[in-house]
């Protein structure tokens, strides 16, 4: 089940979304489901030899976030 970014083509809200199966997403804001998925970024941290942490995300805009999570800055 994997959670997918969308924006929304009626109001233009960036959310994400869990899909099961053949569901569509709704934005949550307005309830269209005129959506269009968004190509994301997978980010992931592990730690290195010598126990450095690496992230997947060091070259884009979040690299500084400390945050756990995406939906806080809703970028």
């Amino acid at each position: 089940m994997p959670i997918y970014e969308y924006t929304c083509e009626a109001c233009e809200k960036k959310f994400e979304a869990l899909i099961r199966g053949n569901e569509k997403a709704a934005c949550p804001a307005c309830g269209s489901v005129a959506v269009k998925r968004l190509l994301s970024a997978c980010g992931f941290v592990s730690k290195g030899s010598g126990g450095e942490t690496v992230s997947t995300s060091a070259g884009s805009a979040c690299s500084g976030c400390s945050s756990s999570s995406c939906k806080g800055c809703g970028v």
